[in-house]
């Protein structure tokens, strides 16, 4: 379930030229207000516009010659579909991508623009997921799933590598969480190599399955409402829970109107596009409470938000 640092480091080989490595942004208004330095991972600038795109190509690259001859079918809130549609386009694999319908439509309309048949009869990402599961039970294809397996974590740790390597004195890293597959990743490289880093999770109060469960010790389900951070809703498993056991030494929780005020400033402080899931460790760092450990990286997971409403979202706090 959780890679080794020599197969992210082999993730790493497998992705170099298919994926961007990400500026290390200082931010000087952050460092200011923390009272040390703070830095932004910027996946939001990755190739499909969000990190799923690591560990996607990474699972889809080391699938066996009959596997790719089958074809692969993936569940995803948006972002994930992209990597994967842009993966097996690259690899001349056939993808099928259920998407909840609410998703946003800069997503939707992507995983179709590089190929994949994408699948949006679902009206959250807890049907399209169940709807993925037996498609690829009945079809025989690969589902390569969005949140958990140790090839997927290990394209997703290739970003705690690129910090390492360029902040080596990283003390703490704030990671948005969904299902717990980018915070996997990148916990599975800092146990292992730099056990002091502290991991702090962040998710909105609408997307907070990871804590609702790690608080109570076993799954708990929350109800499914619209949210800004769509890319962090829904359910866990139990692989997730035990991901987040393993990863996670505190998660913090915002409300959707401190997303939207992250959205803006991220615009406004650093000219840059984020969308709600990217936005959430902004948002805890901006709090007038928050106290974490210098240096600090936090996560800017994606980017893809619909252009109207970030351009609403940035007006209405402008």
């Amino acid at each position: 379930m959780i890679p080794t640092p020599v197969e992210i480091r082999a993730a790493a080989e497998r992705l170099r030229g298919i994926t961007q490595r990400t500026p290390l942004v200082p931010s000087p208004e952050l460092s200011f207000e923390l009272g040390t330095p703070v830095y932004l991972k910027c996946e939001n600038l990755q190739r499909t516009g969000s990190f799923k795109l690591r560990g996607a190509f990474n699972v889809l690259a080391t699938l066996s010659e009959s596997e790719r001859q089958r074809g692969v079918v993936a569940s995803s809130a948006g972002n994930h579909g992209l990597g994967i549609a842009l993966g097996a386009k690259l690899l001349g694999i056939r993808a099928r991508v259920f998407v909840p319908s609410s998703a946003p439509a800069v997503k939707r309309e992507g995983i179709a623009a590089l190929g994949a048949e994408v699948d949006e009869s679902q009206p959250d990402y807890d049907g399209a997921h169940a709807l993925a599961l037996r498609h690829a039970a009945e079809s025989g294809c690969t589902f390569v799933n969005p949140c958990a397996g140790a090839t997927l974590l290990a394209g997703q740790g290739t970003i705690a590598l690129e910090v390492l390597d360029a902040l080596p004195s990283v003390r703490t890293m704030v990671v948005p969480v969904g299902g717990g597959g980018l915070v996997g990743g990148i916990a599975a490289l800092l146990r292992a190599e730099t056990p002091h880093v502290r991991i702090v999770g962040a998710q909105t109060a609408v997307t907070n399955a990871m804590s609702k469960s790690l608080a109570a010790s076993r799954l708990e389900s929350v109800p499914v409402v619209p949210t800004l951070a769509d890319g962090l809703a829904g359910q866990i498993d139990e692989e997730g829970l035990a991901i987040g056991q393993f990863a996670i030494d505190e998660l913090r929780i915002v409300e959707e109107t401190e997303v939207a005020d992250a959205i803006a400033w991220v615009s406004n402080a650093h000219d840059m596009r984020v969308e709600g899931a990217g936005a959430v460790g902004v948002a805890t760092a901006r709090r007038a409470d928050a106290r974490l450990d210098g240096p600090v990286v936090i996560v800017l997971s994606g980017g893809n938000i619909d252009d109207t409403r970030w351009r609403d979202v940035v007006a209405a706090r402008t």
